[in-house]
């Protein structure tokens, strides 16, 4: 529900408005450029061979419609030995053959394998920057957008951006070699050339700006749809469909954006449809007509027709090759304007400038941590809106401490600060008497093991979620699920620990509760050997005793390690060395749970109605069982 809300929160319209004309061509070719150049340090090879191989089309294309017609009708004209004829029809015959076989080679061998090639490399490069990028950017809705889109089918995108950028280039040339034997038969239908410039070059740019400008406006909408699209699949939502209004809350807002996109392009169709129908007429029906009645009359009117017949021929037919061509090219820019929106967000995510990168250099840290010291830290998540204040402790080694307080106190904010996923605004965390910040970060962060209450499982065997991928022997995953207390289900699976979780690549995978799975990241915690371990809320699923017996486990198994845990239930981590309630973002108390509860403070008081909760009897239930 919580995900549902900050979803239509964040669905505000941002729309981007183009103010200058050079700007949007220019971005437009910077990003065509900029996704060519991906594709040139992936395969060169890929991007020569598409340009041959359009090259080749188009030549074909011209040479079949101007020359080739031409020599045919000469030959036929100047009654030519048949020999001849057949002797030139069959050598280019079999020139055009082996071209074809190269086309056709290039179309389902070559270019399908380089796009593999191509998909591999680029998605590499999104995951490896996605993996490198603070944890900030996710929570912020433009750079998720701008994530979401390079992931959505770019290896494609790419490859479209090489195709076009060909299809304009060889286009031109195989477009100026047909018009140059259009105007050599007939100068003056030059004329119609012009036409399709005009259409092409004139209205074109004016209909793409219409488009970039109608894809903006809709990007709101269009999230919306695909947020719903996503989730109505996720078993996370199955239950709240079902048992809430959840449901009609959804499919009403699928249909408030479904009619907010509609409304776009009823909008943008009344701009569109005079631009449209002048392009379509000044590229297309001009030349065709144009030319056709142009010949036509040059043909048959004149007493002394200027053009004969087979020149009337292969006027037309150039016609036609060069018309398709020019169509071609345009529809390749047209193509690589919307191509442009998608690359646009893929430049911008790859070249953002991470504020904490995780390949950032740094001095490597010892592989033992003895001191944890938050000194007068303060953090924001938003400027003015303070989520820490001015908070200072100490942890020494072997210590265990727990953060308590109410939600939003700002106790797993500490945890993201001492992580180095945020940047505290004021203070300095220290860690054995040394900045963090001053740390190699792959390195330093590898010192803590850590649990979380929304620790995922990953389709794979019990031994791969213990281990990510460690090579280790089976006792070491066996002692692992015994600390956190789920090895005798693990044992009872039909294959033990390697009987593989969830059904997403295996319909005979295995699923687990709730707790059943906080169980197993706690188990992957203890299976790290990290000189530090984090707990956060990692038994949420559980009830009070077998989070109990958890914790138990934890303060016992990680023993002379500094510790750090954040329970909501006090009375599970009353054994720790220290505690220290947040409210509010500050630090209100702190010491012993032995110290706080004679202090009789919120602590004592949260502690106390927890107590009743969970552990006693009140009085009116014990009247009512008598």
């Amino acid at each position: 529900m919580r995900c549902l809300t900050c979803f239509w929160i964040c669905g505000e319209r941002t729309t981007a408005i183009v103010k200058k004309k050079d700007s949007f061509t220019g971005k437009i070719l910077r990003n065509n450029l900029y996704a060519v150049k991906q594709a040139m340090t992936i395969s060169k090879k890929r991007v020569i061979c598409s340009i041959i191989k359009r090259s080749i089309e188009y030549f074909l294309w011209v040479f079949y419609s101007a020359f080739f017609v031409r020599f045919i009708l000469d030959a036929l004209e100047e009654k030519r030995p048949l020999r001849e004829i057949l002797t030139a029809i069959l050598l280019i015959g079999g020139v055009s053959l082996i071209l074809e076989l190269f086309l056709y080679y290039c179309d389902n061998v070559l270019f399908p394998c380089w796009n593999i090639k191509i998909f591999h490399h680029l998605y590499n490069k999104i995951y490896r920057k996605a993996e490198n990028v603070e944890l900030a950017c996710y929570e912020d809705n433009r750079f998720y957008d701008k994530f979401s889109t390079a992931l959505d089918d770019m290896g494609t995108q790419l490859c479209n951006c090489i195709d076009n950028m060909s299809t304009v280039i060889s286009g031109i040339f195989g477009g100026i070699l047909a018009c140059y034997t259009m105007v050599e038969i007939a100068p003056l239908t030059i004329i119609f050339l012009a036409a399709p410039l005009l259409g092409n070059f004139f209205f074109a740019p004016k209909m793409n700006r219409i488009f970039y400008e109608r894809y903006q406006d809709g990007v709101p909408f269009q999230r919306k749809l695909d947020y719903v699209n996503r989730i109505m699949y996720l078993k996370e939502y199955a239950k709240e469909f079902r048992l809430s209004r959840i449901y009609r809350v959804v499919k009403e807002q699928y249909t408030q954006a479904t009619d907010g996109k509609a409304g776009i392009w009823k909008k943008y169709f009344k701009k569109g449809f005079p631009l449209g129908m002048l392009q379509y007429f000044f590229s297309y029906i001009v030349i065709f007509e144009g030319v056709l009645l142009y010949g036509a009359w040059q043909a048959i009117v004149p007493a002394n027709p200027t053009l004969t017949f087979s020149q009337m021929a292969v006027l037309t037919s150039v016609m036609v090759t060069a018309s398709w061509v020019w169509v071609q090219v345009i529809q390749a820019i047209n193509r690589s304007t919307e191509s442009s929106l998608l690359v646009d967000n893929l430049r911008e995510f790859l070249e953002y400038e991470e504020k904490i990168p995780e390949d950032g250099g740094g001095i490597l840290p010892d592989s033992y941590i003895h001191s944890i010291e938050f000194c007068h830290v303060s953090f924001s998540y938003q400027k003015d809106i303070p989520v820490l204040q001015d908070v200072s402790f100490h942890v020494k080694d072997g210590e265990s401490l727990v953060l308590a307080g109410h939600n939003g106190a700002g106790k797993s904010t500490v945890i993201k600060l001492l992580l180095r996923l945020y940047e505290p605004t004021a203070g300095v965390i220290r860690v054995n008497g040394r900045d963090i910040r001053e740390y190699k970060l792959s390195a330093y962060r590898s010192l803590f093991a850590c649990a979380f209450q929304d620790g995922a499982l990953l389709p794979g065997t019990v031994r791969y979620n213990i281990l990510m991928g460690r090579q280790e022997s089976d006792e070491e995953v066996v002692n692992a699920l015994q600390k956190a207390g789920i090895y005798e289900k693990i044992r009872n699976l039909p294959r033990g620990i390697d009987t593989p979780l969830t059904k997403e690549f295996d319909e005979d995978g295995t699923l687990l509760s709730g707790g059943e799975c906080q169980k197993i990241v706690v188990a992957r915690a203890f299976a790290a050997h990290c000189s530090a371990a984090i707990f956060d809320e990692p038994s949420s699923a559980l009830d009070p005793i077998a989070e109990h017996e958890l914790f138990t486990h934890i303060l016992q198994e990680t023993k002379g390690k500094i510790r750090i845990l954040i329970s909501h239930r006090l009375s599970c981590v009353k054994n720790a060395d220290s505690v220290l309630l947040f409210e509010k973002g500050k630090k209100v108390e702190e010491g012993t749970h032995e110290s706080l509860m004679r202090a009789d403070g919120s602590y004592a008081q949260m502690y106390r109605i927890q107590e009743r909760n969970y552990f006693a009897l009140d009085e009116e239930e014990v009247v009512s069982d008598e």
